[in-house]
């Protein structure tokens, strides 16, 4: 019996010491560490595995870090890119990628590869959409959130396709920035799940992914995939360092960051002179930390999250016959004309944007903000424009998301299949848009949520 036992323990210390060594192959390090040092060691050949693959683009290309900056051009009409995103070991990498795209004129495209800092975006969420989560376990969708979510979700793989489809001129613009805030605890950015937990303390990146779709021309979705990030980090940081632990506190620091930042890109587009005053551009942002999903909207592109097998809106159009906004833009004297679809004087389709000061006080610049707790059992987000929208309904493209994620999961477990399952999405959704007739630009990121160390398991059980 003795012997036995001893066995058992023996048996115990093996197996736990080799899911400690398959930790931290997937990068499970603890910050600080001889195993965290060995690992930034190799961080830019391991770290941060980018596949960007850019289909013939025309116009310039920028991908600029610190150090360098390097052009490149070539002839299309698509862009698309995938990428992997580990939230522990993309700190000395976290400034080096943004990815703003924006396909001008005709035939042309450009990638905008730019450094990154902060950004948030603010207002309440009259409709709520999902449940807020709070920092003390969080609740979502009427359950308690137990543990430390973020722990499991260190990873995060994402692809995007954007396309000029049936239009003369390409006005959408995409805006990639992996760890945009860089330089936190999970605690210090809210909404933590397990506040006294280890994994609290460590530095959680917040990546940043946001997609414009302009209107009377490209130049304010190209300044807003420029400058947004920008500006809402910049505000985000002046919140302070300490987020208090009541939902309220963290919650409004993230809607005031993300409401500042979004006006001031507003007042930037006007005293630049960057557009005319008939140009304007929605605004769909979501930024995405370890335990929550922060998402902020200005117009009508959309977001939404693919959980187990529901699809879940992350934000509600803003349309001109939307109840709340109808009051609102009538109350300010305007009036909205059915005229292809709803319109603001029977001009804009959308009572939100950036830009468009000459349809000021009836159109403005001001996001509404939710807040959602990650889950084991999410799937992935899609953002896109109203060309994807307009002809594919939430739950046809969460169904189609779901479905070929999971074929491409169970397919290998190889690190080139899992970057391309969340591009694969993208390009599908953006051609099935593109076949149902779609009359507009078509732009879509797609953000795989599983993590790497989930999908390794599964496939190891099977």
């Amino acid at each position: 019996m003795d012997l036995l036992e001893d066995e058992d323990l023996v048996k115990n210390k093996q197996r736990e010491e080799e899911e400690e060594e398959g930790d931290k192959g997937l990068g499970s390090v603890i910050p600080g560490s001889k195993e965290e040092e060995e690992e930034e060691e190799c961080d830019d050949s391991v770290s941060i595995s980018t596949a960007t693959t850019i289909e013939s683009l025309s116009s310039s290309n920028y991908f600029s870090t610190d150090q360098e900056i390097s052009r490149s051009s070539s002839n299309s009409t698509t862009t698309s890119s995938s990428s992997s995103i580990s939230s522990e070991i993309l700190l000395p990498l976290a400034d080096i990628m943004v990815a703003a795209v924006s396909l001008p004129s005709s035939s042309s495209s450009n990638l905008n590869l730019i450094s990154s800092c902060p950004s948030t975006t603010p207002i309440e969420n009259p409709n709520n959409i999902v449940e807020n989560s709070n920092n003390n376990g969080g609740d979502d969708g009427g359950l308690t959130v137990r543990g430390c979510v973020g722990k499991k979700n260190k990873y995060v793989t994402w692809g995007f396709s954007s396309i000029i489809g049936r239009r003369k001129e390409m006005e959408d613009a995409v805006c990639i920035i992996p760890g945009f805030i860089s330089n936190h605890t999970c605690r210090d950015i809210g909404g933590c799940t397990a506040p006294s937990s280890r994994v609290s303390s460590e530095i959680q990146p917040v990546h940043f992914f946001g997609v414009y779709d302009g209107h009377g021309g490209s130049q304010v979705a190209k300044f807003c995939a420029e400058r947004i990030h920008d500006t809402t980090a910049e505000e985000w940081e002046r919140g302070g360092t300490d987020v208090d632990t009541d939902v309220d506190g963290w919650h409004t620091r993230w809607e005031t960051a993300f409401s500042r930042g979004f006006e001031r890109a507003d007042n930037e587009v006007a005293e630049e002179s960057v557009a005319p005053e008939i140009v304007g551009s929605t605004a769909v942002v979501v930024a995405l930390s370890g335990c929550q999903i922060i998402t902020s909207n200005c117009g009508d592109s959309r977001a939404v999250l693919c959980r187990g097998t529901q699809t879940i809106p992350l934000s509600i159009d803003h349309k001109p016959d939307r109840e709340d906004e109808l009051a609102r833009i009538e109350g300010a004297g305007g009036r909205v004309i059915s005229w292809n679809g709803a319109r603001v004087f029977g001009v804009l389709a959308m009572s939100r944007s950036i830009g468009d000061r000459y349809m000021r006080p009836w159109i403005i610049p001001v996001p509404e903000v939710t807040f959602t707790t990650r889950s084991e059992e999410d799937e992935c987000l899609i953002i896109a424009s109203d060309g994807l929208w307009d002809v594919i309904s939430n739950d046809e493209a969460g169904e189609v998301a779901r479905n070929l994620l999971r074929r491409r999961r169970r397919s290998t477990i190889s690190e080139i299949a899992s970057h391309s399952a969340a591009q694969a999405v993208a390009d599908h959704l953006t051609d099935l848009a593109s076949r149902k007739n779609s009359s507009d630009n078509i732009s879509v990121i797609v953000v795989d949520l599983k993590s790497k160390r989930r999908r390794l398991q599964r496939h190891s059980a099977g």
